[in-house]
């Protein structure tokens, strides 16, 4: 037979560690949130130096364009 006092622990404990698992459950989501973030700025900073140098190499391109074109 199980009295008041156990039921009343075994419900508590039940709430524990529910909470704990949610508790769990939105750090995961947190984590997965700052991950997607930290790989979004990754690619941004991957794209402003890939279109800095190509930039580059267009001026270098035309830079040596116009020392054929003097040449001749």
């Amino acid at each position: 037979m199980t009295t008041t006092h156990d039921t009343t622990t075994r419900l508590a404990t039940i709430r524990s560690t529910e909470m704990q698992l949610m508790h769990e459950e939105l750090a995961r989501a947190q984590m997965s949130a700052r991950l997607g973030e930290a790989q979004s700025r990754q690619r941004g900073h991957r794209l402003a130096k890939a279109q800095r140098l190509s930039r580059k190499a267009e001026r270098a391109a035309a830079k040596a364009r116009l020392a054929i074109a003097r040449s001749l």
